[in-house]
């Protein structure tokens, strides 16, 4: 937990939430404050349960340090966590599989996108919307640029999809409850996703799970996700980001193979939905991951 990217505090906050849940079930847990790569493990590990958000913990590093040194761990392996960590790499998957995601190009840090205002101007390789730009007027683009480039040379700039934010969480090959995310103001960046972080900066959303949505829309949103899912070899567990368009059209936005697992989060209020506890959620994670690692094993 913890770890040493933006996301540090949400991970602090997810691990004290799995940390809990893990001791209810009597597991002998140790809380591991991740500062960079030199963390140290007890001797007797038999599983690291990760909950390292963003850059080191999501995107295959933690995962191939923690593969060296012989330690089994939840969720993807190192090349799955890379790829799905990577929103243009993902997007290239996306197309090679025909998942509908919103057209997009990549620029250079100091170059101007070809595609026409609106759009989204996204650092490609950070998670809880850091980084992240709806760009709307043309005076609004040189410095959402300038943001995203602290953290990338290389930009996402995506065409802007306006409809209802939904994801869908998926654990092996169950696809959730769909939930939608309707934030209090703007859309749903840092401060509305963890209002808990910073009280008074007035954030938050509105959850609805099962979101509103006809039986035979659903199918076909849950379907794209797994395909999304698939798409880019995953098997344990994620979230698929997606919004249904205006017009009734689903796009995949991105997939999160460690969604948060604090009291703000997603993935446990759509397992919760399916009648998945927390706890049962926490157990089932460390049952497909070692399901994963005995397949690789073979």
């Amino acid at each position: 937990m913890g770890g040493p990217s933006s996301e540090r505090d949400v991970s602090l906050a997810t691990g004290r939430g799995i940390s809990k849940a893990l001791r209810s079930l009597g597991a002998d847990v140790v809380e591991v404050d991740v500062r960079d790569a030199k963390f140290e493990l007890p001797d007797d590990v038999d599983l690291a349960f990760i909950a390292l958000h963003g850059t080191f913990g999501e995107d295959g590093q933690v995962q191939r340090i923690l593969e060296a040194r012989g330690v089994v761990y939840t969720g993807e392996g190192v090349e799955e966590s890379r790829l799905a960590f990577d929103k243009i790499r993902s997007k290239e998957k996306f197309r090679e599989h025909q998942v509908i995601t919103p057209e997009w190009e990549t620029i250079g840090a100091h170059q101007r996108p070809r595609m026409q205002l609106p759009i989204v101007v996204k650092a490609p390789r950070q998670g809880s919307t850091v980084g992240v730009h709806i760009v709307k007027k043309a005076e609004e683009l040189e410095s959402a640029i300038a943001d995203a480039a602290e953290y990338d040379r290389e930009l996402l700039i995506e065409r802007f999809v306006p409809g209802r934010e939904l994801t869908v969480g998926i654990l092996g090959d169950q696809v959730l409850p769909i939930l939608e995310i309707i934030p209090k103001g703007g859309f749903y960046d840092f401060t509305n996703k963890y209002p808990f972080l910073n009280p008074k900066a007035g954030g938050g959303a509105q959850h609805v799970c099962p979101a509103k949505i006809d039986p035979g829309k659903t199918k076909e949103i849950q379907d794209l996700a797994l395909r999304a899912y698939r798409a880019l070899g995953l098997e344990v567990y994620s979230r698929v980001d997606a919004i249904l368009s205006e017009t009734g059209q689903p796009f995949v936005l991105e997939i999160n193979t460690i969604p948060g697992m604090t009291e703000a989060s997603l993935l446990p209020e759509a397992a919760a939905a399916a009648g998945i506890s927390y706890v049962d959620l926490c157990a089932r994670i460390i049952a497909l991951s070692r399901a994963r690692t005995e397949g690789t094993r073979k």
